[in-house]
């Protein structure tokens, strides 16, 4: 029987766990291939964090040569470029062509807007995440030796994940006393930090926000960002020397170079079993993809809970046998990282804030990333 191939193409979340799961059940006459544009995973969940000095860097990434090594699985580690559904193959700019008979694609999001600033040093998009803390770094080292000038950081994007970054970098920069004094900003284009929680989770946050002297300017779109300072929609210039932008998620380019039908943000638009409308071979999972018939946010929550229907489904799609369905749920718990030892809770009517609600946050953390660090199982 000729040797079939299933390619993974960016190694987020859910693809992670078809990696995971080949080293206990590979199918047989098979190899599973794993695409990546860097040799490390890096966790979402544990970025903030990271940032807040909660966590070391070696914690919250994902060795992915010996995450492959240990399931059995190559790593190709190439900048994709597009694909040739004809013969099925993906084009990378410097490998050769990699042909597969499945494909799941999970290269993520990255932050709306980031195309039109991405030329000004200050400014520092939190995606690529592999990236992002030595992004920052580098442009802290670009300011040192100015201590005697306050530090004015501003973050754009008014969510949950800018919430947690401002408050983690807060925490960093609090326990570093070269940084001197420095000040942070929240600019949001909606009419509240934290948008889509219950409003009482909104008014807790604002507090703790207002506790830690983090300013919130909302109802203003950032329009023009320079090395120095940023114009929100209010038409003022505001100083800043890093602007960290944490927008709402948007279509990576490479996903408008696959051939494959996208919605209308530029999505793979899927069916609820996670194939393209284009091409059952083709899945797409995490961010990468949009259930058209039931779409649902751009969170990594989904991206976890697919993990077990990808997996079904692209033995199904070998195998010839029936095609499991992804219903996404309506709520789901949500734990906000506060920097300060505590998260903030919120699930259905519950919104609390606490120390224990962070130990909760770092233990479902830690064990999701250290079941891809260490030889271990994780449960479907």
């Amino acid at each position: 029987m000729p040797q079939r191939r299933i390619v993974l193409l960016g190694i987020g979340h859910t693809n992670a766990h078809v990696i995971h799961q080949w080293q206990r059940n590979p199918l047989p006459n098979c190899e599973l291939v794993c695409i990546s544009k860097f040799p490390a995973a890096t966790y979402s969940g544990m970025l903030p964090g990271t940032l807040g000095l909660q966590f070391s860097e070696n914690e919250m990434q994902i060795d992915l040569a010996a995450l492959c090594a240990r399931s059995g699985a190559s790593l190709v580690i190439a900048d994709t470029i597009g694909s040739d559904l004809e013969t099925p193959a993906l084009l990378f700019a410097d490998h050769k062509p990699i042909s597969f008979d499945a494909l799941s694609i999970g290269v993520g999001s990255m932050p709306a807007g980031w195309e039109c600033h991405n030329h000004v040093d200050s400014f520092i998009p939190t995606k690529p995440m592999q990236t992002f803390i030595a992004r920052l770094d580098q442009q802290f080292h670009r300011l040192a030796g100015r201590s005697e000038i306050p530090l004015k950081l501003a973050v754009v994007g008014g969510g949950v994940a800018s919430v947690e970054i401002a408050l983690c970098l807060d925490q960093q920069l609090s326990k570093h006393a070269h940084h001197g004094e420095f000040s942070i900003s929240i600019f949001t284009g909606n009419q509240s930090v934290a948008h889509g929680l219950q409003r009482r989770s909104i008014r807790r946050i604002e507090r703790i926000l207002q506790s830690r002297n983090i300013s919130i300017t909302a109802g203003n779109n950032v329009t023009e960002v320079a090395e120095d300072s940023l114009v929100a929609g209010d038409n003022l210039r505001h100083r800043a020397d890093v602007v960290v932008w944490a927008t709402g998620a948007s279509a990576p380019p490479l996903l408008g170079k696959l051939n494959l039908q996208t919605d209308d943000r530029g999505f793979i638009a899927t069916t609820s079993t996670l194939q393209s409308l284009s091409d059952p071979r083709v899945f797409a999972v995490g961010d990468s993809g949009t259930i058209v018939e039931s779409p649902s946010p751009k969170a990594g929550v989904y991206a976890v809970r697919q993990c077990p229907i990808l997996w079904h489904n692209l033995r199904a799609l070998l195998g010839g046998t029936s095609m499991k369905t992804f219903k996404p749920q309506s709520d789901f718990l949500k734990l906000i990282n506060t920097g300060d030892g505590k998260a903030l809770l919120e699930y259905g009517f519950i919104t609390t804030h606490a120390r224990w609600c962070w130990k909760l946050k770092t233990w479902i953390d830690k064990r999701f990333v250290t079941a891809y660090q260490v030889d271990r199982d994780i449960h479907s």
